[in-house]
């Protein structure tokens, strides 16, 4: 197996104000974490550098990427990430305070797989958000998103929230994918509202590399919907769009839309 350099990044909670308290010191702490929680879809950013390291935009093209968020990373902390390469791709670690806090496997396919938009139902997002039920996800629900873009000053500042120091995206223009899971979780927020909720895992196929300033929705079906332990999880299978029409990703999705509240360790 063959190493990548090591790739340390100084973790940034950009979630502290959110809607989401799970990124909220007082609040994380009831459930039991030492403080708010560095956004998982900002962690998959981090790890996505890898990837594209070693095949640049190849990887942003046709790149399969899935990450599994084990411990939480807090803000201002050292995240360092490290990469092992052998046939199959990439195995990615990402470590903080000496814990493993996420991992996760990279692959190059020869080409990227044929989805047809067509096999996605287009809907919107609810026309007014009502507070979490069972109704809200419920297994085989459709689900769209509010369009959003990061233009301008906006792309630049999500590079330097996540720390990103590859110049591929300002140099050729292109959005980073880590704004794709960013929709994923839209697909929950734009559609109830949620207390403190927690994203675990994302397993995303991309499909063609984005561009600054696309406007990004996602088409998404609800495949799972379950109690785990005291904790109420959602699955999502989607397709990721840019201007409503071009695929950039075809995502599953993971979170816990309903965590059960423990004592602080």
């Amino acid at each position: 197996m063959t190493a990548l350099q090591t790739y340390r990044v100084s973790a940034y909670n950009t979630s502290k104000l959110s809607e989401n308290k799970i990124h909220d010191d007082t609040v994380a702490r009831k459930f039991g974490f030492s403080g708010g929680l560095v956004p998982g879809v900002d962690v998959m950013a981090y790890m996505m550098h890898m990837p594209v390291e070693r095949w640049g935009r190849d990887f942003l093209e046709r790149g399969l990427i899935e990450a599994r968020f084990v411990k939480p990373v807090y803000d201002g902390e050292t995240a360092e990430l490290t990469a092992r390469e052998d046939g199959r791709g990439l195995a990615i670690e990402l470590h903080s305070r000496g814990d493993l806090c996420a991992s996760g496997t990279a692959t190059l396919p020869v080409s990227a797989p044929k989805f047809s938009i067509d096999d996605y139902q287009q809907v919107p997002a609810v026309a007014e958000r009502k507070p979490v039920s069972a109704s809200s996800y419920e297994l085989g629900k459709w689900l769209g998103t509010i369009p959003r873009d990061w233009s301008g000053d906006a792309a630049k500042e999500y590079l330097a929230d996540i720390r990103e120091t590859d110049t591929i995206y300002g140099r050729e223009g292109l959005g980073h994918p880590g704004l794709l899971p960013r929709v994923m979780n839209k697909v929950l927020v734009d559609n109830a509202i949620l207390g403190p909720w927690i994203h675990v895992g994302t397993r995303m196929q991309l499909l063609s590399a984005g561009k600054i300033g696309d406007e990004l929705t996602a088409r998404a079906k609800v495949t799972g919907n379950y109690d785990k332990k005291g904790h109420r999880f959602v699955e999502l299978d989607a397709m990721v769009l840019a201007n409503g029409a071009t695929p950039l990703a075809h995502c599953w999705h993971i979170a816990i839309t309903q965590p059960r509240e423990q004592a602080a360790a």
